[in-house]
């Protein structure tokens, strides 16, 4: 159904002006995420640590007058005969309004400013850009490798959506596998519960395995695939097919994998509404933390407290498929280090992931300037691309009023998904950017750590997160996948070919809702898909 253009610009004239006044109750508190902080912040004290800012255990940003709103409007709807106050513009003020096509997540945020959108393509253009080896004539975009997965951001993360893995066989630059071991020792064991570390990489190949290399190079290997299928039959005696996949590398150049390293496919994400996360109160996210599962509904969530690569504080981490970035920033110059083998002054890495046992990789020329600065992407070229990801759009969702939606809506909450796909947050005041203040979004995420089980475990421990535990990812936007990526894979690594599929994987703290998703009737499960697909 098309969406009245006049509705459209009221939603957003009236998102613009602040949040609803219409008053709900308050949202029930989660004694176990106070409880959380208060040891976590106990545990500080003791060991002669300041207090990390920004893990206040409330808002320090509102007044009692905005609090109170923003309970209330945060609170899940018990009417779902028609759409919520602003749910069209799932993006706040800055959600794109553009037609959907292709280029849906590649719109700049609708309330940026004229000025700011001149920062904007800049970063757009770096996003795309193809880095080539060193030495080059094109000194700016040297720096390549020496190992690496892609020579662009834009090439993995397809259109700023997701990647895209491969049938079967070969594994594509887009799903990669992220390369990490046990701790073998006391002291490597101290350092993860210090979090000194996030978890320790293979001794040989580092912590992501590289395919491609520098012209003179040879690349680390080959993921390599296979996929076997099992039957699931629902409550209506409907067959689902789910494909399992089994990873494996073969062709390794330098040697063989050390015996506790554990594989790990990751596909890369979508970049939409990335900036919106960030600037979510740390108090809101830990609200939704209930580690001993005091409510006794199953499902507990924990955050992934990490260390800022830079200040060593520790402070929360809401980025990556196990939450281990802190900030877009973080993000980013992990991403231009371990997939484009490209240095920042965040991670001053000349050589990339290369490591001392790749000797041959460290005798190559590396693509440092000295009158471009000390990294290959000084702060400026880290700048733009993280000005760019922090303000890429959230699509408007589309037939919101449509009564199926309506019904699937309704259906998603009553099986339980809310739990862990938290719809609504407001971002804080006083934001670096001021079109991501005080906005009413949608990303359906808590953006917590839950045990999905043993059927989508990867065995990596990284930081918090243990190897059966994952961030909730956010859900909007995910009913264009098709559309602007051209496939429909989902979870870690593609194995989900359908939403469906992608529901039927869930497992441990999500159990109870994906057996009430099986459970359901045909119409029930279509409306549910439908409400998804709207996102």
């Amino acid at each position: 159904m098309r969406r009245p253009v006049e509705i459209l610009r009221r939603a957003r004239r009236a998102q613009v002006c602040g949040l609803p006044l219409q008053m709900n109750p308050r949202y029930r508190n989660h004694r176990g995420a106070l409880l959380l902080l208060a040891v976590t912040l106990s545990s500080l004290a003791m060991a002669g640590e300041p207090q990390p800012a920004g893990l206040a255990a409330g808002r320090t940003d509102l007044t009692p007058k905005d609090q109170a709103r923003v309970l209330a409007v945060t609170r899940p709807t018990t009417d779902f005969s028609r759409p919520e106050p602003f749910e069209l513009m799932q993006g706040g003020a800055g959600t794109s309004l553009k037609d959907v096509n292709r280029d849906a997540f590649s719109q700049s945020a609708a309330n940026i400013t004229f000025e700011q959108e001149a920062t904007f393509k800049p970063g757009n253009a770096l996003f795309r850009k193809n880095w080539v080896s060193s030495p080059s004539s094109t000194q700016a975009s040297d720096g390549l490798g020496p190992l690496f997965n892609e020579r662009a951001c834009q090439n993995c993360h397809l259109k700023d959506g997701r990647g895209r893995p491969p049938e079967a066989g070969i594994g594509s630059t887009s799903l990669f596998l992220r390369l990490a071991r046990d701790a073998s020792n006391a002291e490597e064991r101290a350092a993860l519960t210090e979090h000194k570390v996030l978890n320790f990489p293979d001794p040989v190949y580092g912590s992501q395995l590289q395919d491609l290399a520098v012209p003179g190079l040879k690349g680390e290997g080959r993921m390599r695939i296979a996929y076997s299928e099992e039957k699931v039959t629902l409550g209506d005696g409907t067959m689902v097919s789910l494909r399992r996949p089994t990873y494996s590398v073969e062709d390794l150049a330098y040697g063989p994998l050390d015996l506790r390293t554990r594989l790990s496919p990751r596909l890369t994400p979508p970049m939409i509404g990335l900036g919106l996360i960030e600037q979510i109160a740390p108090a809101d996210i830990l609200a939704h933390a209930d580690p001993e599962d005091r409510d006794g509904d199953g499902v507990s969530g924990k955050p992934n407290m990490v260390r800022d690569a830079l200040s060593g504080e520790l402070t929360l981490g809401r980025f990556g498929w196990k939450a281990q970035a802190a900030s877009i920033r973080q993000q980013a110059a992990d991403a231009f280090a371990g997939d484009i083998g490209i240095s920042t002054p965040e991670v001053p890495k000349p050589w990339g992931d290369c490591t001392k046992a790749e000797k041959d990789c460290l005798a190559m020329p590396n693509g440092v300037q000295e009158r471009l600065g000390t990294a290959e992407a000084p702060s400026p070229v880290i700048d733009l691309v993280t000005f760019y990801s922090q303000n890429l759009a959230v699509p408007a969702r589309r037939d919101i009023d449509d009564p199926d939606v309506l019904a699937g809506k309704k259906r998603f909450y009553e099986m339980g998904c809310i739990s862990c796909h938290t719809p609504k947050f407001v971002t804080m005041r006083g934001t670096p950017n001021r079109a991501q203040a005080f906005q009413l979004i949608w990303p359906y995420s808590d953006f917590l750590l839950h045990d999905m089980g043993k059927g989508l475990a990867d065995g990596q421990r990284v930081g918090d997160a243990s190897g059966s535990e994952w961030r909730t990812p956010p859900l909007w936007g995910i009913g264009l996948t098709g559309t602007v990526n051209g496939n429909s894979f989902y979870l870690h690594d593609g194995r989900a070919r359908t939403l469906a599929e992608a529901i039927l994987w869930h497992g441990g703290e999500g159990q109870k809702a994906r057996d009430r998703f099986a459970g359901a009737s045909a119409a029930d499960r279509e409306a549910l898909i439908k409400f998804l697909e709207s996102l």
